[in-house]
C-alpha cells in the first residue's frame, strides 16, 4: 500500500510516504524535508512553486504569493496581471509533491492520499483543500485528517508515549500563519477532540513582522524616505530589496532559536543590526502570552487541569522559540515536549492514524474520556470527561516496525520544476488514469487496419452538436424524453437506453418539476441506489437554484472541478451527507444541467464520498470528447 500524507502549511509543505512495506519517511523535495508553499505566476501562464517560486520572486515580486494557505478564504489571488483561483494555487503545491513522489516511486502513484488541516476549519475551507487535491490529480479519494489528531498519533507512536484509554494530550501548534490549540482524548478505539481553539492573527509571520519593525526603529532615522519605500515599495527594485530583507529577518529569527544573538543584514544605506534573543523575546512576549492563556482556557473547557494531561505537545516550526516552552512551564506548571522535528510531526502523525474512520463524517462518539497523568494503560481517573457534542472520533495509531532505509523505487527521471497554469482541464486527470486502456485501443486499431480506423473515427463523431443559441429553449423531445441538446449532454448514457421522461420518485424529485423544463431520468449503472437526471430549462439561474438546493440539503464536504465533452464545457460539484450523496453538473453557456443522486439503501452509511462520486462522473456520466 502506497500512502502519502501531506501537511500543506502556511509557509512550508511537508510530505511523508510509506510504500512497499517500508516505514514512513519524509519525501524530500529539492533536497529538503520542507518545501516552501510559495507560488509564482509566470508570464507564460505557468504556476511555479517551492524554492523556484522564491527565486523568481526576486525578478518580479508582484507575481509572487509566499503563503497561499493564508488566503484560503479568498476565491482568487492577483499575481501580477493574472487572476489565479486559490484552489488552483494550492493544487500547484500539491501537484509538485505528487510529481516528486511519483518520481521517487519510479512512476507509481500513491494509492491513498491524506491531507491534514486545522481542527477549526469548517466545510468551506475543507472544500477548498479537497478541490485542490482533485485538481492536483490525486486520483483516488483524498482523506482529511485534523492536525491535532495527527499530532497526537505522532506523539503516541514514540516508545513510552502511548496514550492509554482515558488519557488526554494538549497539542500546541504554532505555525507560520496561525496558532491552534486542541485537547485530544484517547478512547478505547480511537481519539476524540475534546476542545479546540485558535488565534488566526498569531504565527511565525507575525514574529517576523515584529522583528522587522524592531530593526526599522534602529536604522530608519538614517534615511526615513528610503525606509518608507522599503515598507511600501512602488518599484521592482524596491520590491526585490524588501523581499531580500524579509528573508534575512526570518533567518535571523530562526538563528535566535539556537544562538543568543545574531546580525540582520540590511540594504544600503543602512548598517547591519545586531539583535539578541532577549530583545526578540521582549517583542513577542505579549503575543506568546495570549497563546499560553488560550492553551490554559482550552484545557479548562475540556474539563481538565494541566496536571491531569498526559503531556503538552509542541508542533509547528515557530514552536522552536525557547520562550514558548518557558512560558508554558511558568504559567501551567507543565514542561512541554517536542519530539523529532516540529515541522514534520503532523505529516508523520497522519500516517499513524488508522485508515478507517478518519473522515469528519464520523460523529456522535459514545463512551467517556478521563484525563490522567498516569502511565499508559492505567485506570481512568475518578472524574470522567464526556467528549464534546458531535466530536469526531479517530481510530488509534497503527505502529510501524523498524525496517531498512526506504530505497528508490526504480528509475528516477529529473524532477519537474513547475506545474502549468492554467492546468489541462480536469477531465484529463481521468484520461491519464485510463492511459493503458487507450494504448490498448490504439494497438487494436493498428491491427484492424485503416478501414477499421475510419469506422471508429466516424462512430466517435456521430453525436450531433448544437450551438448555444439553439439550446436556449427546450425543443421537441424524443421517445426517451431527450431534447437534442440534452442528448448532446447525456452522450453515452442516453445511447445505453433505459431512460425515461420525468424525475422519478426519489428524494431528489422536485415538486415543481414543470418549472424546471424538460427532465429525463436514467439508471446509474454500477452505483447502488443512484439515478442520473438531466434538465433542460429556460433559465440557467432556475436550474442553478434547484441544484444548489440539492447540495445544501445533502451537506458535508464538497469537491468541485470543471469538465469538458461533446463540444460542451461546464463545472460539477459533489457532496456527501449521512444518508445520501449528490453530484450536480451544469453547462456554461446554456440552460442544461443534471445530477447524480444516490441514497444509502443499506442504512449503513455506505453512500459514495464526494471524491468517489467525482470519479464515477468522469468515468460514466461525463460526455466523451
Amino acid at each position: 500500500m502506497r500512502i502519502l500524507s501531506v501537511d500543506l502549511g502556511t509557509s512550508n509543505t511537508v510530505a511523508v510516504l510509506s510504500a512497499h512495506g517500508r516505514p514512513p519517511r519524509v519525501v524530500e523535495v529539492d533536497g529538503s524535508a520542507t518545501m516552501p508553499s510559495a507560488v509564482f505566476a509566470g508570464e507564460d501562464g505557468t504556476l511555479v512553486v517551492g524554492r523556484e517560486a522564491e527565486r523568481r520572486a526576486r525578478l518580479d515580486p508582484t507575481r509572487f504569493e509566499p503563503n497561499p494557505k493564508r488566503r484560503v478564504d479568498e476565491q482568487t489571488l492577483l499575481l501580477g496581471d493574472d487572476v489565479v483561483p486559490v484552489n488552483e494555487a494550492l493544487a500547484a503545491v500539491l501537484r509538485r509533491v505528487l510529481d516528486e513522489t511519483r518520481r521517487q516511486l519510479g512512476g507509481e502513484a500513491p494509492e491513498e492520499v491524506r491531507l491534514t488541516h486545522p481542527a477549526q476549519w469548517g466545510p468551506l475551507r475543507r472544500n477548498v483543500l479537497l478541490t485542490a487535491a482533485r485538481l492536483a490529480g490525486t486520483g483516488g479519494p483524498a482523506t482529511l485528517v485534523p492536525e491535532p489528531v495527527a499530532a497526537a498519533a505522532h506523539f503516541a507512536s514514540f516508545p513510552g508515549k502511548a496514550l492509554g484509554r482515558g488519557q488526554a494530550l494538549a497539542v500546541y501548534d504554532l505555525g507560520a500563519g496561525t496558532f491552534d490549540v486542541a485537547v485530544v482524548g484517547a478512547t478505547q478505539d480511537g481519539y476524540t477532540v475534546l476542545a479546540e481553539d485558535g488565534l488566526p492573527d498569531l504565527g511565525g509571520l507575525d514574529v517576523d513582522q515584529a522583528l522587522l519593525v524592531h530593526v526599522g526603529r534602529e536604522v530608519s532615522h538614517r534615511d526615513p524616505q528610503r525606509w518608507q519605500r522599503l515598507l511600501r515599495p512602488e518599484t521592482t527594485a524596491d520590491r526585490r530589496t524588501r523581499r531580500a530583507l524579509q528573508e534575512d529577518v526570518k533567518a535571523a529569527k530562526e538563528a535566535l532559536s539556537r544562538h543568543p544573538q545574531t546580525e540582520v543584514p540590511m540594504p544600503e544605506p543602512f548598517t547591519d543590526v545586531l539583535v539578541t534573543r532577549a530583545e526578540l523575546e521582549a517583542l513577542v512576549r505579549p503575543a506568546m502570552l495570549r497563546s499560553v492563556e488560550l492553551l490554559a482556557r482550552t484545557v479548562r473547557s475540556a474539563g481538565l487541569t494541566p496536571d491531569r494531561l498526559a503531556g503538552i505537545y509542541l508542533v509547528g516550526g515557530s514552536s522552536r522559540l525557547p520562550l514558548v516552552a518557558t512560558m508554558i512551564a511558568e504559567k501551567l506548571g507543565v514542561v512541554p515536549v517536542s519530539l523529532d522535528q516540529p515541522e514534520t510531526a503532523v505529516a508523520l502523525g497522519a500516517h499513524h492514524v488508522a485508515a478507517d474512520g478518519v473522515s469528519l463524517r464520523t460523529r456522535h462518539v459514545e463512551g467517556q474520556v478521563a484525563a490522567t497523568g498516569a502511565a499508559a494503560g492505567s485506570a481512568p481517573a475518578a472524574h470522567p470527561v464526556r467528549p464534546a457534542p458531535n466530536a469526531p472520533r479517530y481510530p488509534a495509531p497503527s505502529h510501524y516496525q523498524g525496517a531498512p532505509a526506504y530505497p528508490p523505487g526504480g528509475p528516477q527521471p529529473p524532477a519537474p520544476g513547475y506545474a502549468a497554469y492554467p492546468r489541462v482541464p480536469e477531465r484529463s486527470v481521468a484520461r491519464r488514469r485510463r492511459w493503458p486502456f487507450v494504448a490498448a485501443a490504439v494497438a487494436a486499431v493498428a491491427l484492424l487496419g485503416g478501414g477499421a480506423a475510419v469506422y471508429l473515427a466516424a462512430s466517435a463523431s456521430s453525436v450531433t452538436t448544437y450551438p448555444a443559441a439553439e439550446c436556449r429553449e427546450p425543443g421537441p423531445a424524443d421517445a426517451q424524453g431527450f431534447t437534442g441538446c440534452l442528448r448532446q449532454l447525456a452522450g453515452d448514457v442516453a445511447e445505453a437506453g433505459q431512460c425515461g421522461p420525468g424525475m422519478g420518485t426519489g428524494p431528489a424529485a422536485a415538486a415543481n418539476a414543470a418549472e424546471l423544463g424538460v427532465t429525463v431520468t436514467c439508471p446509474a449503472p454500477g452505483l447502488a441506489g443512484a439515478q442520473i437526471t438531466y434538465l433542460h430549462g429556460t433559465s440557467a439561474d432556475t436550474l442553478e437554484r434547484y441544484t444548489d438546493g440539492l447540495l445544501n440539503r445533502t451537506g458535508g464536504d464538497q469537491v468541485r472541478a470543471r469538465w469538458r465533452g461533446n463540444a460542451l464545457e461546464g463545472r460539477y460539484s459533489a457532496a456527501a451527507g449521512r444518508t445520501s450523496s449528490v453530484l450536480v453538473f451544469s453547462v456554461d453557456d446554456r440552460p442544461l444541467a443534471g445530477f447524480v443522486y444516490q441514497v444509502d439503501v443499506t442504512g449503513q452509511g455506505e453512500s459514495a464520498t464526494p471524491s468517489e462520486l467525482a470519479d464515477y462522473f468522469e468515468r460514466h456520466v461525463q460526455p466523451g470528447e
